[in-house]
């Protein structure tokens, strides 16, 4: 791991979070492919991508902006998994690691934005 952000714990949690969303895409129905699958994927990825691109900002100002996004989409991977569950596509308990994890990874980011 060559790059701050590779060291960061914040990220690495990003990660498996983000392996954690792969994990049950295929889970959900075909006709979701377009919508929920892809706003998932794509919020989920987000997460990661803003947390590496603002590691290298020049200002903390700028760090915590790229942040603030990665917060935002994950605030979205929540909404998705909150469909999810209510249109019954998988189960709480299916669901549970994954908003387990998700709430470390919000504190996470909370404490890092905050630190800067």
């Amino acid at each position: 791991m060559g790059y701050k952000f590779q060291k960061l714990e914040v990220y690495q949690i990003a990660l498996d979070y983000l392996d954690g969303i792969y994990s049950f895409l295929d889970k959900l129905p075909d006709f979701e492919r377009f919508n929920l699958k892809d706003q998932l994927r794509r919020s989920g990825t987000s997460i990661v991508l803003n947390i590496s691109e603002g590691s290298t900002s020049r200002s903390d100002l700028e760090q915590k902006r790229f942040l603030n996004i990665a917060v935002g989409s994950f605030l979205e991977t929540v909404a998705c998994l909150d469909i999810i569950e209510r249109r019954n596509y998988l189960t709480k308990d299916e669901i549970k690691p994954m908003r387990k994890l998700g709430d470390k990874l919000f504190a996470k980011l909370q404490a890092f934005r905050s630190a800067l």
